[in-house]
């Protein structure tokens, strides 16, 4: 009888570990078919609803995406829902795996319990450009269930043709009655300064095209976004400014647009590569009717193809821009930034901007490092389109970017050297 208990002692652990390995035996002949992250009041599939995927680093968005396809895991999805917490500071993130279509196919769900009030803080722009110097912006949100506040610093002298200075504040509800439905309300408060090259252009009769230089500028933006379908998205709103002019005795102009954007996102997922495309139009149009001094209608477009293997990823990113009538200076279109022609100085391109551009930009990355080429024109109607070119070589991981632009041209070669965070 002592044997006997000995015996136990001894085989018992190992009996019941082989039962329970075997019931992991048995979850990993499963193969997964969607992966979701829930929380209240949002609902994201990782392939095809971005909006919520950008609360995630791409680097985590492409390890669950990664679960499509492949036999479940459970450790895996042990280390992906801590991972999860970790990043979208919740309180708790558990995951179900649910029946799935097909036999032998499962559905994966991550569910992420928030704190009931949540801050944080986000840079949302950080980059130096060695022609240009410093810009940033960064903002401070609380969040409280699906309501989120979000209040914002800026000195931003790369996206437009002025440096503007300032304070923004924007309210977003992300489930208006349904998880279709995202309402926003923002206000921006800028002080402007103009560069020198700017100011003799408007001098030299360019405000016939645009505005006069402003030394504040106002604006309000309600919003409503409404997920038509999985792929399509579209956002209508109005965008209303005022602009205080350069004097203080000087009177001020507003412009009051109604706008609209239709995004387009489709992913497709093949057994050795991964398929990206964007695709978006916005329109907007400033009109008496909404007590506007200046009367303009604008067409933005564009389109992305990106194509995934393995730490290959290729990319053509396209852009193109149309205004017809008179529109202010910070609505006219700019090139030779960190985003548009990389490497040329956009006073030396254009210093009031231009009423029609068209740009593309080719990239390929191989893990962190990557190539760029970019060619693109701004131009004025009735003015000739002049093709600009410009090369650069760097690294960037998720949205950190170190790279050295060369503008294509004749004569000396003048790099640019760009760094920060770049979405």
């Amino acid at each position: 009888m002592k044997h006997a208990w000995l015996g136990c002692l001894l085989f018992g652990p190992l009996l019941f570990a082989g039962k329970q390995d075997s019931d992991i035996n048995v979850n990993t002949r499963y193969t997964v078919d969607t992966v979701t992250v829930a929380g209240k009041g949002w609902k994201t599939d990782l392939v095809s609803d971005q909006s919520q995927n950008q609360r995630m680093s791409s680097g985590l968005r492409k390890d669950l995406a990664a679960l499509i396809g492949q036999k479940l895991s459970p450790s895996a999805l042990d280390s992906l829902a801590a991972r999860l917490k970790k990043e979208l500071t919740a309180r708790e993130v558990s995951h179900h795996v649910l029946r799935g279509d097909s036999p032998e196919h499962v559905r994966v769900e991550f569910e992420v319990k928030q704190y009931r009030g949540e801050v944080g803080v986000n840079f949302t722009k950080l980059v130096y450009n060695s022609k240009q110097g410093w810009s940033g912006a960064g903002e401070v949100g609380v969040t409280v269930l699906q309501n989120s506040f979000r209040f914002g610093l800026a000195s931003d002298g790369d996206s437009l043709d002025e440096r503007n200075a300032g304070i923004s504040a924007r309210y977003e509800n992300r489930h208006v009655g349904t998880d279709r439905v995202n309402l926003k309300f923002e206000f921006d408060s800028y002080h402007d300064q103009w560069n020198s090259s700017t100011l003799e252009a408007l001098a030299a009769g360019g405000s016939k095209e645009t505005s006069d230089a402003y030394r504040t500028r106002q604006s309000f933006l309600p919003a409503v976004t409404i997920a038509l379908a999985k792929p399509l998205t579209l956002e209508v709103g109005a965008s209303l400014e005022r602009f205080g002019q350069q004097y203080p005795a000087a009177h001020t102009e507003a412009s009051n647009a109604l706008i609209a954007t239709l995004r387009y996102h489709r992913r497709l997922e093949g057994s050795d590569n991964q398929q990206d495309l964007d695709a978006s139009y916005s329109l907007g149009a400033a009109t008496r009717i909404l007590d506007s001094d200046f009367v303009y209608t604008s067409h933005t477009w564009g389109g992305r193809y990106q194509l995934t293997h393995g730490k290959h990823v290729l990319s053509d990113a396209f852009a193109g821009g149309a205004i017809t009538g008179r529109a202010p200076l910070d609505d006219r279109f700019v090139m030779g930034n960190s985003v548009y022609l990389r490497g040329w100085n956009k006073y030396e391109i254009d210093p009031l901007g231009g009423n029609r551009m068209v740009h593309n930009t080719v990239d390929y990355h191989y893990g962190i490092f990557r190539v760029f080429y970019d060619t693109g024109a701004i131009w004025d109607e009735g003015q000739a389109a002049v093709p600009r070119h410009s090369l650069g070589v760097g690294l960037r991981e998720s949205v950190f970017t170190l790279a050295v632009a060369f503008p294509v041209r004749s004569g000396h070669v003048e790099p640019v050297f760009m760094m920060g965070v770049i979405p």
